[in-house]
Parts: structure tokens; sequence; C-alpha cells
């Protein structure tokens, strides 16, 4: 087997590599760093936690000058693994000068300008690198090497035409190296159309069966959530991963299983970055033992010794469920994958099972306690109770005549009353929530019932019928 001291003849880097405690390199490695090294385009596809960072790392940082403005950039599909990319290519250049920025969306613009000034490798998500470069923020003349990571996830998140608009600002004389664990045909046109005659590396694309067994277990809705609890209590799991469809489930789950005392906590879209890096912090330290995740979490996220993955929802499209298993049994460890299954979820399952590497073993649980599923309000305001309610005053009825089919005083431009309402000649066009007939309105107001009177209600400006874009 070849040693990274055979392949990497920068002495920085083999030392770097040695702190790091790597002694061989994995297939995918062993196969591109040579590659990279000698500036061939490359396909890189192999399975998750293969190490494909250090793959195009090497040869990336390998290439750069000591001039402080951006040389190569990595473009990759979330603001995790754009944080994960950028953490291990600054292990791998610590004993260098090296400053590598992480471009994502959820913060502040201003750290992030001043650090494309003065980084040599930029790793961003799409979204908020073309916002800074739409400021000037980065200078594209010097970057002679692009890396798409986890490409056919940004193709799946809709990042094409983001792509494409990042790739025709930098400069056609450059090296570009693709990674995926999946190659579907959008990825090859990409390839096809942004490198030159590449090299395709395919190593091992999926886990052995005996590393990680799946298992799936028939339920209905109704019974769903007490079959998750007992199959938690069951399997103990060291840190496990539960993934969700939605981010209100999510939520909801999450919160259910600590109520019943499990060390539960979820991710998903809607967190702040420092929530997001609070709660997978919190995970990889144990003190969060179950990571309730909608797919922003399935790409990306490399914790180590998550024993177990379950998918409370099964994912609409099949490839999503290769990249959630892969959160576990990662570098040569052993992992177990749960599914459950409703009536509904049949179609979706079939088509998993049709995938390459993907067999699954039927289960069945007995002793299941049944148990409620509390849910949770999407963060509506609470209704007042009636004693928290200002006690009605005499005469507000009157103040309002608008409930006895009247109008109502007419509010001027700035908030005050200009006595008598604004009459509107018939147009035969009906107000919001009111009607035409004839020609002439019915006198309602916006959302009210009809009255008496012909005239509209004008509370300043009209109302408008569609909402602001």
């Amino acid at each position: 087997m070849v040693t990274f001291e055979e392949l990497i003849p920068d002495q920085t880097l083999r030392r770097a590599i040695r702190d790091l405690g790597f002694v061989e390199p994995t297939e995918i490695q062993a196969k591109t760093i040579p590659l990279g090294l000698d500036g061939k385009d490359v396909i890189g596809q192999a399975k998750t936690g293969s190490g494909k960072t250090l793959a195009f790392g090497v040869p990336l940082l390998s290439k750069l000058t000591a001039h402080r403005t951006p040389q190569a950039l990595i473009l990759a599909p979330t603001r995790e693994l754009c944080q994960q990319i950028a953490h291990e290519l600054g292990r791998l250049a610590r004993h260098s000068d090296v400053k590598v920025a992480a471009i994502f969306g959820g913060v502040a613009f201003n750290p992030q300008y001043a650090a494309l000034r003065d980084s040599q490798v930029v790793v961003a998500t799409p979204g908020r690198l073309l916002d800074l470069m739409g400021q000037g923020a980065l200078k594209t003349a010097a970057i002679k090497l692009l890396v798409f990571d986890e490409a056919d996830r940004m193709f799946d998140m809709g990042f094409v035409k983001d792509m494409e608009r990042i790739v025709n600002q930098l400069p056609k004389e450059r090296q570009t190296m693709l990674f995926s664990a999946t190659m579907p045909d959008a990825i090859k046109r990409l390839a096809s159309k942004h490198q030159h005659h590449p090299v395709h590396v395919t190593t091992g694309t999926h886990i052995e069966h005996h590393l990680l067994p799946q298992y799936f277990y028939r339920t209905d809705s109704a019974g769903k959530y007490s079959l998750l609890v007992h199959l938690l209590k069951k399997e103990d799991p060291h840190l496990a991963i539960i993934f969700c469809k939605t981010k209100h489930g999510a939520r909801s789950l999450a919160r259910n299983l600590s109520k019943l005392g499990f060390a539960a906590d979820a991710i998903q879209g809607n967190l702040s970055q420092n929530q997001r890096d609070r709660v997978i912090a919190e995970f990889k330290t144990g003190k969060v033992r179950f990571l309730v995740a909608t797919d922003v979490a399935s790409r990306g996220l490399d914790v180590k010794h998550v024993s177990h993955v379950f998918n409370y929802n099964i994912p609409s499209v099949p490839d999503d469920y290769v990249h959630r298993i892969g959160r576990t049994a990662r570098a040569g460890a052993s992992g177990k994958a749960i599914t459950l299954v409703e009536p509904e979820d049949r179609d979706f399952w079939r088509d998993i099972l049709r995938l390459p590497h993907v067999s699954a073993l039927e289960l069945k649980a007995d002793g299941v306690e049944p148990l409620a599923f509390q849910k949770h309000d999407r963060g509506q305001r609470a209704p007042q109770r009636r004693s928290q309610r200002a006690p009605r005053q005499a005469g507000d009825r009157a103040q309002h005549p608008a409930r006895r089919g009247q109008s109502p005083r007419v509010h001027g431009e700035r908030g005050g009353h200009s006595g008598r309402p604004r009459q509107r000649s018939g147009s035969g066009h009906s107000s919001p929530g009111g009607s035409s007939s004839g020609g002439a309105h019915s006198g309602s107001s916006p959302g009210g019932h009809g009255g008496a009177g012909g005239a509209r209600p004008f509370h300043g400006q009209r109302p408008r019928r569609f909402p602001r874009r």
C-alpha cells in the first residue's frame, strides 16, 4: 500500500498529515492526489466518509503562492459542509501561512467581505458567494483551481444556475475537480461543459453490509412515534441521527423526545448559524445524543461515533437515503440504519430498495407501549384569556358603526379624520371582500359585510389586491 510519504512531495503537508494521525491514504486519496498534483481535471466518485476533502486538499494547498488573493475556490451545497471543509483545510495548512475563508449565508456580510481580501482559499455556498461577487468582494483573476464538492447535492438543491454564473466569471485556464457520491446525468453534463479531458476515478461507492446493516419496520402514522421510542430504548445508541421530512416535524419530534427524558435536539433550516453551531457542538460532545434533523444534515455532517441512523420519514429522492445512512459507519467503523415505513411510503421505499447495494431486512417489534404525540404550534401567538383582554367600555359598539352596516369615519392620508366618507363612482369593480352589483359598490368595509350607504370606507391608502413582491 502506498503511503503519504510517497504521495506528497511537500514536506509541510506531510508534517501536518502526521500530526493529524493519518498513516495510509484511502483509495480515493491514493488515486486522486497524484492526478491533482499533475494538474489533471478529475471526477471523483466515492462513498461518504472516504476522505475526499484531503484528496483535493493536498493538490490544492501544494499549488498556492504566498500572494494574499483568492487562488482556489471550493463550492459546497450547505453551510455545514462549507464549515467542515474549511476546518479540515485549515488543519492541513497549520504549518503554513495559508488563510482559508468560509463563505455561507445566515451570518453577517462584513466579516466575510473582509476575509475574501486576504485569503488564498475560499470555501463557499453558491448563494452567498454570488451576493458577495455582486458587490465586487471576490477577485477571480488569480483563481487557478475550482472544486465542486457534493456536486449532485448542489443540483438537487437547485444551485445549477448559480454554479453556472460563478464559473462564467472564473478564468478559463484552471484546473477543475468534481467530487460526488452519486453520478447522475446532470453531473456528467456539468463535467463535460467545464472540464478538459477529466480522469474519472471511481472507488467503492457503498459501505459494506457487515459494517452497516439496514433494517425496516412497517407501521402507521398513529403508531410511528411509539415505535420510534421503543426502538430508541431497545437499541440504546451511543449517538443517533433521526431524519424527518419537514422543519416543523423535526422540531416537534425533538420536543416530544425531550419530554420523555431523551437528550434530543433538532437541526433544521430555520436555525441561525449560532444555533446550528451550538446544536452540532453539543451533539459531537455527547450532550445531545439524539439529533433530529432534516436533510440539511445529511450532507457534510461529519461526526465520529454515530452508531445509528433512523429514518423517521422516508426521503422522496432515493439517493438521499444513501446520503442519510452514510452519516454512520464512517472511516471503517460500524453502524446501523433503521427505517420506519408507512403504507403511503410503499412506492418510495420500493424505489430505494432498487438502488444498488441497498438491502434492508424487515423486522417486527413486540411490546410497543402506546404513546401520545403532542403536536406543537408553528409559533403562532397564543390567544389571550378573557381575563387578560381590556374590558369593553360602554359605547364601544357605537364607535364602530361598520358593524351595523354603516360606513366608519374616513381617515385622511396622515391618519386624521376628514369628516365624511369618500365616495367612489360605480365602475363595476368589487373591493376586497366585497362584491359589485350594477356598477355600484355595496358599501361594505374591506372584509366586512355589505350594508346600506353605497360608500366605500377609505383608510389613507387603498388596500393592495396582491402582496408586495
